[in-house]
């Protein structure tokens, strides 16, 4: 063999010489997310990953999530996507949300959780459409729980019910987590008027830490009770909070929120983005899925916003409406949210700890649709 046929064979062993048009578009699809991710910092941490995990399995004949097959291992990926195959990942993010989250404006103003319950009426109003338009009561299952903004959970349901769809679902549901503070607003603005957005919140009532270490507690046992499929997200979730506020498992805690959180995300980033190949991704059903994403986190802003201002007038004008929008999963970002543009109608208004009662009821909230979901067809 000369050195031309040589030169002629590797050239034709590189990737420049196999890709394919499906695989340079996703090719460019990662690149956009990743300058969303980095110059835009639209939730870096996890599109990060996602945009470079997309970016591997899209690279000709590398092979990065490949299975076993004929005695040969099979790709990198492949064996640390089994965390999301398994339902491990998900689980593990939320002891680490757990172990960040306070809820004492929840225990502080109880009737928030109301509004948490509401804001997933998108959930259940998207998976209708779903089902209408052709997909399956498991795929419209996995596609109507973007609508509670809460990404883990998303991952969690679309890997027991339709693993087909969760590249689509993955990037879907974390593209609009990342667009909170776009999305919202005009939402928020459209359904209240100019007097109900300026309205002052009295002050919450202190929460002993008696109250703080129950609460777990109960949650987990009630829930899980009633929802035993959902027992792995929301116990998950109560054992970080429960670590977090008895005081005596300060380091279990912070391991818990810092290195257990930051390593389970690179892996489940990665391996999320890297399910999204050309082939199941470049689809019509992408499309739709992206485009019924985007409805069911508008339904559940506005479906909370609703109830929001219904529990207003309940009340005496005593309850903002915008607190409303944060019963979304997107923690603490919807809640922040609320507090913008409260503060843009009314200066003096100080909304953040009275939307954080409904942010973290729907991060309960999202985990008990996705109990239900699971419970009827899985």
């Amino acid at each position: 063999m000369n050195l031309s046929e040589v030169f002629v064979e590797f050239l034709q062993s590189t990737g420049f010489a196999n890709i394919t048009i499906g695989q340079t578009i996703m090719l460019l699809t990662s690149f956009v997310l990743l300058y969303l991710a980095i110059v835009k910092e639209f939730e870096p941490l996890l599109l990060v990953p996602i945009a470079f995990g997309m970016l591997l399995a899209n690279i000709p004949l590398a092979g990065l999530m490949a299975a076993p097959e004929d005695g040969q291992i099979g790709g990198l990926l492949y064996y640390l996507y089994q965390g999301v195959k398994l339902g491990i990942y998900p689980p593990l993010i939320f002891l680490g949300v757990g172990a960040m989250t306070d809820f004492g404006p929840l225990i502080a103003n109880p009737k928030s959780i109301l509004l948490g319950a509401a804001a997933q009426v998108g959930i259940f109003a998207t998976f209708i459409g779903a089902i209408a338009l052709g997909f399956t009561a498991q795929e419209s299952a996995s596609i109507g729980i973007i609508g509670g903004a809460d990404g883990p959970t998303a991952l969690f349901i679309t890997s027991k019910l339709a693993p087909h769809l969760l590249g689509p679902i993955a990037v879907a549901a974390y593209s609009y987590m990342a667009l909170v503070p776009l999305i919202q607003p005009p939402i928020m603005k459209a359904l209240t008027t100019k007097e109900e957005r300026e309205i002052v919140m009295e002050q919450l009532r202190p929460v002993t830490k008696k109250e703080k270490i129950i609460f777990p507690i109960v949650v987990t046992v009630l829930v899980s009770l009633l929802l035993p499929s959902a027992a792995s997200l929301i116990g998950m979730l109560m054992l970080g909070n429960l670590l977090r506020e008895t005081g005596s498992t300060d380091r279990l805690s912070k391991t818990a929120q810092n290195e257990l959180m930051n390593i389970v995300t690179i892996f489940l980033g990665v391996t999320v983005g890297a399910t999204a190949n050309a082939q199941t991704f470049l689809s019509p059903d992408t499309l739709k899925i992206i485009a019924l994403g985007l409805i069911a986190f508008s339904l559940g802003t506005a479906s909370g916003v609703l109830f929001g201002k219904v529990m207003c007038k309940a009340t005496g004008g005593k309850i903002n409406p915008l607190i409303g929008s944060a019963g979304v999963s997107a923690v603490p970002m919807a809640a922040r949210v609320s507090q913008k543009v409260g503060q843009e109608a009314n200066p003096k208004n100080f909304l953040l700890m009275h939307a954080m009662g409904p942010n973290v009821a729907g991060v309960i909230g999202s985990a008990v649709a996705a109990g239900l979901l699971l419970n009827f067809f899985g």
